[in-house]
């Protein structure tokens, strides 16, 4: 399964032409909760369609301060009406001292803010009734770090029961901007808690820096640093396209979907060829 996030720029094109074939689509819940009309129309109309996965962007699970229950209650509803699979956030923190950064910032990488963030992955998990994954997400300075950034993320995993949204990108991103091995992270995660794979593209600045853009296409080294994630995983594991601007033709985009279909078919056999 490869699916694409469900964008407003080509959501009636989805709909209406053959050119594109995801096997699902995802949503960020928060542009979509009290959202009526026309679009309301269109998405429900997608959701008989395609399966729904959602990624949250403001639940701010690393913040300092106090849950959004009513938000938390908002997304449970939505979640329920919609038959999401999957509810997904990220492992940053976006709101402190009820101001909204507007932005995912990093949590520092230590042994409080991880036990922390998984104290509120439980309470989250407790009002929604239902396991979430947590997002491994890209960052460029690493705030007062104590622990190292995988250790951060196996202490949470650890001490909760969460499941993990591994962005292959991201990693790439991360370990080339913090110079360490992106294969060698990805065999040390717990990869039996991986329910979800994103895929993206990213903006080269410099010979030293790399901006998480969501808005190029997947580049060789990330498509093998993908082959390497599901030759380790060893199963079949739905897989999105994230795209958010500077969308292509969806013919380019159906191009990248068919190329992580095929590499993961292929991983997957591979793989079973050489256990046997």
């Amino acid at each position: 399964m490869v699916g694409i996030g469900f964008r407003k720029d080509f959501a009636a094109e989805l709909l209406q032409s053959n050119t594109l074939s995801p096997s699902f689509i995802e949503v960020a819940p928060e542009n979509w909760i009290g959202v009526g009309g026309y679009w309301k129309k269109l998405f429900y109309k997608a959701l008989e369609k395609y399966p729904l996965y959602t990624h949250g962007l403001s639940l701010s699970i690393g913040s300092p301060d106090e849950l959004d229950y009513d938000f938390l209650k908002k997304v449970k509803l939505f979640l329920t009406e919609t038959n999401a699979e999957i509810y997904s956030e990220h492992l940053s923190y976006a709101k402190c001292d009820n101001a909204h950064l507007y932005d995912l910032l990093p949590i520092p990488f230590t042994q409080d803010a991880a036990m922390h963030v998984a104290k509120r992955i439980e309470m989250i998990q407790n009002v929604l009734d239902r396991k979430i994954a947590i997002e491994i997400v890209s960052y460029y300075s690493p705030v007062a770090p104590e622990i190292t950034e995988i250790d951060f993320i196996n202490l949470i995993l650890k001490q909760t029961d969460c499941d993990l949204l591994l962005d292959v990108n991201n990693v790439y991103v991360n370990s080339f901007n913090h110079q360490y091995d992106a294969k060698q992270f990805i065999n040390a995660l717990p990869l039996e808690r991986v329910s979800y794979i994103h895929m993206a593209g990213h903006l080269q600045l410099s010979d030293t820096l790399i901006i998480d853009t969501h808005g190029e296409a997947i580049i060789d080294p990330v498509f093998d640093l993908f082959e390497h994630t599901i030759k380790k995983l060893g199963r079949d594991i739905p897989v999105l396209l994230e795209r958010d601007f500077n969308i292509p033709e969806l013919e380019e985009l159906q191009l990248e979907i068919d190329r992580l279909q095929t590499i993961k078919q292929d991983a997957l056999k591979k793989e079973n060829y050489a256990a046997a």
